[in-house]
């Protein structure tokens, strides 16, 4: 008996440091690629899920409203939509869940030209582009900011105080 249980220490004395030198060299390895990663940030690191949204893949689309969904229908994202119909065909544009809703909302209906700044996406295997920026007339409406996150009503309410009135 107290030898099957020393051989089993045993075993496990080895299996411990093991585990323990495997770590050190883990943790050496992830320390430097950290410092690496502090020096330069990787893409996929500023796109990081199905709603990470890369500033440099903006396009503008042109189209008319065909109809404005102020909850979004079955399958579609969480948040109001746009629906266009542009030369390319019908385009889902999300204006994120503020973007209809609160002072200084958007403005749109259904048989205006509009013009959209914002990145294709495919989500719930849908193609859907998320709306940054929506230009109807001679307003520009800020639906998320740079990074893609959605703007509140509260933020569109501080910008408007600290812009003095305007947008």
């Amino acid at each position: 008996m107290k030898r099957l249980f020393a051989g089993l220490s045993a075993g496990l004395c080895a299996g411990i440091c093991t585990m323990a030198f495997v770590s050190l060299i883990a943790q050496s390895s992830v320390q430097a690629q950290t410092a690496a990663g502090e020096a330069q940030t990787t893409e996929t690191t500023k796109v990081a899920g199905p709603f990470g949204y890369d500033a440099s893949r903006e396009v503008t689309l042109s189209g008319t409203v065909s109809s404005v969904l102020a909850k979004p229908s079955k399958g579609m994202i969480m948040g109001s939509h746009l629906l266009l119909a542009t030369p390319s065909g019908p385009v889902d544009a999300s204006v994120g869940r503020f973007g209809l809703r609160g002072k200084g909302s958007l403005s749109v209906t259904a048989g205006q030209q509009v013009e959209i700044t914002g990145v294709m996406k495919t989500i719930k295997d849908r193609q859907v582009f998320l709306a940054r920026t929506i230009k109807v007339g001679d307003e520009v409406y800020a639906v998320r900011n740079k990074h893609g996150f959605p703007v509140s009503p509260q933020a569109r309410e501080r910008a408007s105080h600290n812009a003095g009135g305007s947008l």
